[in-house]
C-alpha cells in the first residue's frame, strides 16, 4: 500500500469519526432543546406595571422623584459607558429633544449603573450610579429603553440595538417626530 492509498483510509475514517460525533451532538442538543420550555421568559418590566422609583408622595433620593416632570410622558435609556451604542443611543436622544423643542414630546432620561460619561450635560439629563434602577426595572442589557406614560404606567420595555432603533420607539410612542436634522 503506497502513501496516497493510506492517507485516503485516513481521511475516510476520519471523516466517519466526525460525522458520528456530529451525530451525537445533534442528538444531544435535541433532547436538551424538548426539555426546555418553549417559550422563553420575558426581560425587562412587563407594560401596564406601576414605574418603579416613582412616588409623588416622597421623596427618594434613590427613585426619580423630581427628575420627571408629572403628568408628562418619559423614556428612560438605561446605557453603560464602556458601550460605543449607548453613546450613540444617547448622542441621537439628545438630538431628538433639540429637534422636538416641545413641552409636550416625551422626557428622555440616561441613566447609568456605573459611572456615566465624563461630559457636560447636554439636551438629555444623565444620572449615574443607579444600580438599584437596573433591578427595579429588570434591565438584562444596554442600552435598553423604557417608555412611560403621563399616568406613571410602563407603556414598551425592549432592547436598542441602535439609534435608529431608538427613533422608531420614539416615533411609536410620540408620532409626527421630524426626523430630519436641522
Amino acid at each position: 500500500m503506497d502513501f496516497t492509498t493510506s492517507a485516503l483510509i485516513a481521511s475516510w475514517a476520519a471523516i466517519a469519526l466526525l460525522a458520528l460525533v456530529v451525530s451525537g451532538l445533534i442528538r444531544q442538543v435535541h433532547q436538551l432543546s424538548r426539555t426546555q420550555p418553549q417559550r422563553p421568559g420575558r426581560v425587562g418590566i412587563a407594560p401596564g406595571a406601576q414605574a418603579p422609583g416613582l412616588d409623588e408622595a416622597r421623596t427618594d433620593p434613590a427613585g426619580l422623584d423630581g427628575l420627571l416632570t408629572p403628568g408628562r410622558a418619559a423614556l428612560l435609556l438605561f446605557l453603560d459607558a464602556d458601550c460605543r451604542t449607548c453613546g450613540q443611543v444617547l448622542a441621537e436622544a439628545g438630538a431628538w429633544t433639540v429637534r422636538q423643542g416641545d413641552a409636550a414630546a416625551p422626557q428622555v432620561l440616561g441613566l447609568y449603573a456605573g459611572a456615566g460619561p465624563q461630559a457636560d450635560e447636554g439636551a438629555v439629563p444623565v444620572r449615574d450610579h443607579r444600580p438599584e434602577l437596573f433591578t427595579a426595572y429588570d434591565i438584562p442589557a444596554t442600552p435598553y429603553a423604557v417608555a412611560i406614560d403621563p399616568e406613571r404606567r410602563i407603556v414598551r420595555s425592549e432592547p436598542l440595538g441602535s439609534p435608529t432603533a431608538l427613533l422608531r420607539l420614539l416615533d411609536d410612542i410620540a408620532p409626527a417626530t421630524p426626523r430630519s436634522r436641522p
